[in-house]
């Protein structure tokens, strides 16, 4: 159950110079810490009618304190003994490459066994950062590279680095057809209005989404992509793909039934009917860290069964060619 929450209060000398965490903390005992800082990188405090984002800054005698928040009841989640691939790992921020089947945050249908879970095992400090420092998800059956914050200020420049589209995330794709060049699909994306498990371009109240490919690969009827986001809406690459008639393969939710092209060898029917989830793969992210400031790049290796696929559908095009 969740409800709106909007609560006021004016600083008094008692929280003078206290962050801005620490004085509602102090207004407003009766919520956590933990809730507080998630309402303030979630944009719902002012100071004096201003957005403030920073749980750190700093508040004055007479300064008024704003909440507008939805109240939704706290779930205490347990740490598990979850393998993490980790690429990269300091003090303030790690990097991992997800698997295939890991669901990145507990849901409904998915109470445990998450990515959040294992952060919590891994690193039991983060959970005092909110959603345990997961700033950006990659869809259950999406693997590859995620960065996650390990502290609250690492956290808060993250996010703010996604809002202002400085993080950049390539990816990998299989999707069906020919493409005879890359492009770029600026197309809004919102809840789909008959099936509300699915996304769908909306061209009104939609949020926007831009999503550029270029063509790595030709085959006879599908094409390796790689892609770039410049925004990060749930399930952005396999809309927009679905958009522009090209469905990632495999894709259970936008794709329907596996099309192995005419003439299709046995081994590449078996591949494709195999082949249960979307072909999509977070290769690259690229940000400059939050706290050092150094700009930062890792790379993941498509996983074997993206390989493999690439591997059956260049032999068939190479078979067809000659």
């Amino acid at each position: 159950m969740s409800q709106q929450l909007k609560l006021s209060a004016e600083v008094t000398d008692e929280q003078l110079g206290f962050r801005l965490d620490q004085a509602l903390a102090s207004l407003f005992p009766d919520y956590s810490r933990t809730r507080i800082k998630e309402w303030i990188l979630s944009e719902m405090v002012k100071i004096d009618g201003e957005v403030m984002t920073r749980p750190r800054e700093k508040v004055y005698t007479g300064q008024l304190l704003d909440v507008d928040a939805v109240l939704e009841d706290e779930v205490v989640y347990k740490a598990e003994n979850i393998k993490l691939d980790i690429v990269y790992e300091d003090d303030h921020i790690l990097v991992i490459n997800k698997p295939a089947g890991l669901v990145v945050h507990p849901g409904a249908g998915n109470a445990d066994g998450t990515v959040l879970n294992a952060l919590l095992h891994h690193y039991p400090a983060i959970v005092e950062v909110p959603r345990a420092g997961i700033v950006h998800r990659l869809d259950k059956d999406t693997t590859g590279l995620m960065v996650v914050a390990k502290t609250i200020p690492a956290q808060t420049h993250l996010v703010a680095s996604l809002q202002a589209r400085e993080i950049t995330r390539e990816y990998e794709a299989i999707a069906m057809g020919c493409f005879t060049a890359g492009g770029r699909v600026d197309a809004p994306i919102g809840r789909d209005k008959v099936n509300r498990v699915k996304m769908a371009v909306t061209p009104t109240g939609g949020k926007q989404a831009v999503t550029h490919y270029r063509v790595a690969e030709k085959y006879r009827a599908h094409t390796r992509l790689r892609l770039r986001l410049e925004t990060g809406r749930t399930h952005q690459i396999r809309v927009h793909m679905a958009h522009i008639g090209h469905v990632l393969a495999g894709d259970p939710v936008y794709g329907g039934r596996p099309r192995p092209p005419k003439g299709a060898s046995e081994e590449l029917v078996n591949v494709l009917r195999k082949f249960k989830r979307q072909a999509l793969h977070a290769t690259m992210l690229r940000l400059v860290h939050p706290v050092i400031g150094e700009t930062m790049e890792w790379h993941a290796p498509v996983p074997d069964d993206m390989a493999e696929l690439a591997r059956v559908l260049r032999a068939d095009t190479l078979f067809y060619a000659k």
